[in-house]
């Protein structure tokens, strides 16, 4: 099982410049390099300062160009926020100036408040669509001259320029969660990326028979690659009650989200407030001893029995999920640690 790294810039006051951020998301992204992660996976979001990246794309060329052997994964575009002709081109130029490191992740998207900025109100439910239209477009126009009529986009004779380094494409991903979305990223030869949230590891057994199931009921698709995406921090063993920043940064983190989900609130200046945790009352999934459990927060050892049962289970990557609120020297140390003590137990 390989290991990956996700990360955003994160902002939770003005008194953190965004310059500082980025010098802090290229810090840890160069460290996971040298720590043996395979890839560096940067979202996309719009208008919020908690997950900073309108796209990915300019922030991954910079990594680039800072790098030599970690892969580049846009994970994830939002279908219906890009043109098949965008998607193509702008993901085979990274990967020209990557030198072919290039990983694309698609997602239907799932902010409503991104939603009605950025697609005229579109329900984020019916994003589906428009990523079943968009993959299999985008890899006939890396292939040569393509010309399109679908249901979403209609578009003449094109093709991408500039084409990608590899082929026939690069790797494609899809974010799926329901039984749908991981039948259509399996039938089309798409990798899988699944993320349990809150949920236990319970949740990651019932992702994985669903790919399970997917993939058995396409026998005539090469097996693709399933990643999990987790919430992780690492303490030392030396700080028993490590664990407890973690837990309250991971649930500010998913309070936040529960914020800017909901749709409810008229952001300020790119903020939300977090959701209060009164909202929670009755919600065990937020106290902090369940997100001790259910987020991939220990020591060292305790995190490598966990990993151990995931790798058993045949997930092929984790992915380091670093957003969590706390601060880039906690970030970091969490970091340091899973490379110098959790990395070699799976060397």
């Amino acid at each position: 099982m390989r290991f990956s790294l996700f990360v955003h810039m994160e902002r939770w006051d003005e008194q953190v410049t965004h310059r500082q951020l980025f010098e802090n998301l290229t810090e840890l992204t160069l460290m996971a390099e040298a720590g043996g992660f395979s890839t560096v996976w940067i979202g996309e979001h719009h208008a919020m300062e908690y997950t900073i990246s309108p796209s990915p794309m300019p922030l991954l060329a910079n990594l680039a160009a800072r790098t030599s052997t970690i892969r580049l994964g846009a994970g994830t575009i939002i279908a219906p926020f890009w043109h098949p002709l965008r998607v193509a081109g702008e993901c085979a130029l990274l990967d020209v100036i990557s030198n072919g490191r290039m990983e694309v992740g698609l997602a239907r998207g799932a902010y409503q408040i991104e939603f009605d900025r950025m697609a005229d109100g579109l329900a984020a439910s019916d994003g589906g669509k428009h990523l079943r239209e968009l993959v299999p477009a985008v890899r006939e126009l890396w292939q040569g001259d393509y010309a399109h009529d679908g249901e979403i986009w209609q578009f003449p004779t094109s093709t991408s320029v500039p084409k990608p380094v590899q082929q026939p494409t690069p790797p494609m991903w899809i974010a799926a969660r329901d039984p749908a979305s991981h039948d259509f990223a399996v039938a089309n030869g798409c990798n899988v990326m699944v993320t349990p949230l809150m949920k236990g590891d319970e949740e990651v057994v019932a992702l994985k028979e669903k790919f399970d199931t997917a993939v058995t009921n396409h026998p005539e698709v090469e097996r693709p690659d399933l990643m999990v995406l987790r919430h992780t921090h690492v303490h030392s063993t030396d700080d028993p009650e490590g664990w407890r920043p973690a837990a309250a940064g991971i649930s500010r983190f998913y309070r936040t989200f529960d914020a800017w989900f909901g749709n409810k609130t008229t952001p300020v200046n790119g903020f939300l407030e977090p959701s209060p945790e009164s909202k929670f009352e009755g919600r065990p999934e937020f106290e902090l001893e369940s997100l001790h459990r259910t987020a991939m927060i220990g020591t060292p050892d305790e995190v490598i029995e966990r990993l151990r049962e995931y790798e058993d289970l045949g997930i092929d990557e984790f992915s380091f999920w670093i957003d969590n609120s706390l601060t880039h020297e906690e970030k970091r140390a969490s970091l340091e640690l899973f490379i110098k003590e959790v990395v070699p137990a799976f060397a």
